[in-house]
């Protein structure tokens, strides 16, 4: 057996005082801002709901947030097709409303990032109000993707390209012409070959920087330039953004330029503001693409949240995630959850079985070099609810695949009481009903509770910030027995040691250090620690540096 050492530093490009810079290691809460907390008793998370709740994200030890659109939009995707990008949605309170929020973010310690979305506008803005009382050819056309259709009287779509929510990605306008929406028909594509676009989204960047905003989560970040031609990709059927099947006719190279220009400005503002992308990207070697040292600083790391809960699965992801980023010098991210997907209590087999998966997976997240993720919620060990009454169900996703909704997973917080809608605002109601028996997982009842999985997720935090050897850094495995991990962080001064059994037996494993934290319960005998199915554990692991082997 040789010794394997996955060193980040090690192994990157010279990038003068990136060590210290806090996005390299920060662990960002994902807050979707429909469903964190309502200050109106509308039934609908808002502005001043977050800026009320920040104490308790400060108290969870997170450092940043993210905070989903919250810009005037008609919500045909929920504030993903936007019709103003320098406004505040009536919905969610005002521009003073947001300006308060990053005032009191800063204040309290944390910072703020804001979505973008790029890829498409909503079809009431402006400029498409515009596009369509223009003539074909016009500029005002030419900010978006009009094309003539195919066929003897244009009647066919221009190409055969697919929407991710279903159907055509074209539709076609009364004159004739189609456009191109890649997801639903209210987000019509913006052309990014069009300069005016460009200089249009530089000064929405401008104007956010200059509110405070600390960086910016970019929607699509795969998808705002086309294939050249926009040729045929010759398949058909249900399309999806994960894994090795991302669509085609995503992750064009010249989407970089784009990016290195947004790194340029994002550098000529003081504080380190940063840019994350979303990019679904077919190999980890091409979504390091979106993070070379002139590009942005973070890429959501979708190869990780799409592993099984395997041993072997998860190691591969982590191995490869690691080495492809510390080619550009860039760090790591990690996700289990988000807006789109189910939660990993369900996806992790649901029930208690779900439940201890997903503490044993919150310790293996943060003991991993790098960046962190948490999606509202998860800090609750909160599952999917499957069973929404039909008439919530409002995601136009569904169109593609009623099972492909993702309500369930936005179903908003339960802060305290005894019934819904658990102190979400002041209101009876939440946009999304919350299950009776969530009674047992708010905030409220959690806190108090020192097994629970928020009090979990606080002591790993407090521990993940305050022990040297976790953050940014390298990562070291250790020897460990099937359907398990085991692997050290190691620095001058301590060492940590994770390992996780995600295997269906108890197996023994050699105690290194004291235990600092366990997803479950454990026993030590000796030398040795018993570490039962699904369940993960820390140790304190000073004087172990040096002794992996693969």
């Amino acid at each position: 057996m040789t010794q394997h050492i996955v060193d980040v530093s090690g192994t990157a490009p010279p990038v003068p005082a990136r060590a210290a810079r806090w996005w390299r290691d920060a662990v960002i809460y994902q807050v979707y801002v429909r469903s964190f907390a309502d200050s109106d008793g509308d039934g609908i998370g808002d502005l001043p709901g977050i800026r009320s709740r920040l104490p308790y994200l400060a108290e969870l030890g997170v450092d940043a947030l993210w905070v989903t659109p919250f810009y005037p939009s008609p919500m045909a995707d929920f504030g993903y097709d936007v019709a103003d990008y320098r406004d505040v949605d009536p919905l969610f309170g005002t521009l003073a409303d947001a300006r308060a929020l990053i005032e009191e973010t800063h204040r309290l310690g944390l910072r703020i990032i804001v979505d973008l979305v790029p890829n498409h506008t909503s079809d009431r803005h402006p400029w498409f109000a515009e596009a369509l009382a223009s003539p074909p050819g016009s500029p005002a056309r030419d900010r978006y993707i009009f094309r003539d259709g195919r066929g003897p009287d244009g009647s066919l779509p221009p190409n055969d390209w697919e929407s991710v929510f279903g159907g055509s990605a074209w539709t076609r306008v009364p004159d004739g012409q189609w456009y191109l929406h890649l997801f639903a028909v209210e987000q019509p594509d913006l052309n990014w070959d069009n300069p005016e676009v460009r200089a249009e989204f530089a000064d929405v960047l401008r104007f956010w920087l200059e509110l405070g905003v600390d960086g910016f989560r970019i929607d699509v970040a795969h998808g705002m330039v086309k294939a050249p031609g926009l040729p045929d990709v010759g398949w058909s059927g249900q399309v999806t953004m994960l894994g090795d099947n991302v669509l085609p006719y995503f992750d064009q190279d010249g989407v970089h330029e784009i990016h290195r220009s947004w790194r340029r400005l994002l550098d000529s503002y003081p504080g380190e503001r940063i840019g994350v992308a979303e990019a679904w990207a077919p190999t980890p070697e091409r979504l390091a693409a979106y993070v070379r040292p002139d590009e942005l600083h973070q890429a959501f790391n979708f190869h990780y949240l799409t592993a099984g809960w395997d041993a072997d699965a998860k190691r591969k992801v982590i191995t490869e995630s690691l080495r492809t980023a510390a080619l550009v010098g860039a760090p790591t991210t990690w996700v289990l959850s988000n807006h789109d997907v189910k939660r990993h209590v369900t996806r992790y087999g649901g029930g208690e079985p779900g439940l201890r998966r997903a503490r044993a997976a919150a310790l293996l997240t943060l003991a991993l070099p790098g960046s962190a993720y948490i999606y509202q919620g998860e800090e609750l060990g909160l599952a999917e609810v499957e069973d929404l009454p039909e008439e919530y169900l409002k995601d136009p996703q569904r169109a593609r695949d009623p099972d492909a909704g993702r309500d369930g997973c936005r179903v908003p917080l339960p802060w305290s009481g005894e019934e819904p809608p658990f102190g979400f605002g002041p209101g009876a109601t939440s946009w999304l009903p919350m299950p009776a028996h969530w009674r047992e997982l708010t905030v409220e009842r959690q806190a108090s509770d020192p097994e629970s999985m928020l009090s979990l997720y606080r002591r790993a935090l407090a521990i993940r910030r305050e022990h040297p050897a976790l953050g940014d850094g390298t990562l070291r495995w250790l020897p460990a027995p099937p359907e398990t991990l085991m692997f050290s962080r190691d620095c001058a001064q301590r060492s940590l040691v994770c390992a996780i059994n995600m295997g269906e037996r108890a197996v023994q494993v050699p105690a290194p250090g004291p235990v600092l934290l366990s997803s479950g319960p454990v026993q030590t005998d000796g030398d040795c620690l018993s570490l039962p199915p699904d369940t993960a554990v820390w140790w304190d692991g000073a004087g172990t540096a040096g002794s992996g082997e693969e």
